[in-house]
């Protein structure tokens, strides 16, 4: 073999390693950035059925206060701290 073609051989064997190489090293990354997508997700779902626990939770609560409690409407025509 001459010259010129083992050196176009390592040239091209190094530019495929290094191609080989960027795409699993991509792949990696894309993998772990879509495993944060998940954890992510899996948070705001934690989140939101808390929230809508404590919703729910406050919601009885009301429900129990009013009965035990007489609630009259606010009239918002009278204001307190006199007129004039």
């Amino acid at each position: 073999m001459s010259k010129a073609s083992k050196t176009t051989l390592a040239v091209t064997t190094a530019l495929c390693g290094g191609v080989v190489w960027f795409v699993h090293y991509f792949q990696r990354a894309e993998k772990e950035l879509m495993h944060a997508g998940v954890i992510r997700d899996e948070e705001r779902s934690r989140i939101k059925r808390e929230r809508q626990l404590d919703f729910d939770m406050q919601k009885e609560l009301e429900k129990e206060f009013k009965k035990s409690q007489s609630v009259s409407p606010v009239n918002t025509t009278t204001g307190a701290g006199g007129g004039g």
